[in-house]
C-alpha cells in the first residue's frame, strides 16, 4: 500500500500536465475560411508588390520587405547569409551598386498558408535575371520559403530561404 501512493501521486501529477492548456503563444490561433482567405489575398498582393518593386527599383526596394528586427533571418541554400536584419541591410546596401538592372519574378506554383491574421508561411518558384555593371547577365531559377509578418500596417518578411537545385550527379 505505502507503493502506491506515490504511483498514484505521479499518474495524476502526469496528467494533469498533459491536460493543461498549452501556453497562449503555442496555440495555434484558428482562422476562419474568410480570415484565412483575406490573408491569402493580402499575402499574395505583398508578394506582387516584393517583384514589382524589386523588379522596377532595384535591390533596395528589399529594404521595405525585409522586417526590421532581431527576429529577421535569410538562409541561402541551407546555410544562414544574414543572421538580422543589420546585416542584411548591409548586404542589401553592398550588393545594390553592383547590379544595373535585376528582374525578380515567381512561378504559377506560389503556395501561402494563413497561420493567424498577422502571419502567413509563403512558398514559390523564382526566376531571377540580374545584370551586373560589368559582367555577363546572370539567370538564377530556384525556390523561396518564408515567413511574412503584418506588423504595422504592412506585410514583410519575417524570414526568408533561397535556393537552388543541386546540380545533377555525374554519370558513373
Amino acid at each position: 500500500m505505502r507503493n502506491l501512493l506515490p504511483l498514484c501521486l505521479a499518474a495524476a501529477l502526469g496528467f494533469s500536465i498533459f491536460t493543461l492548456p498549452l501556453h497562449p503563444a503555442a496555440k495555434s490561433q484558428s482562422l476562419s475560411p474568410s480570415q484565412s482567405s483575406a490573408v491569402e489575398s493580402a499575402v499574395t498582393t505583398f508578394l506582387q508588390s516584393v517583384a514589382r518593386d524589386v523588379t522596377h527599383d532595384g535591390p533596395l526596394a528589399w529594404h521595405k520587405y525585409l522586417e526590421d528586427s532581431p527576429a529577421f533571418f535569410m538562409a541561402v541554400n541551407g546555410a544562414i547569409a544574414f543572421p538580422d536584419s543589420a546585416a542584411a541591410k548591409a548586404g542589401v546596401d553592398a550588393f545594390a551598386p553592383t547590379i544595373q538592372h535585376i528582374e525578380l519574378k515567381w512561378g504559377d506554383d506560389l503556395r501561402i498558408d494563413p497561420l493567424t491574421p498577422s502571419l502567413a508561411s509563403v512558398a514559390a518558384s523564382y526566376h531571377e535575371l540580374q545584370v551586373p555593371k560589368s559582367g555577363a547577365p546572370q539567370t538564377e531559377d530556384g525556390f523561396f520559403t518564408g515567413t511574412a509578418e503584418l506588423r504595422e500596417g504592412r506585410w514583410q518578411f519575417r524570414n526568408a530561404h533561397w535556393s537552388q537545385p543541386l546540380p545533377a550527379a555525374p554519370a558513373k
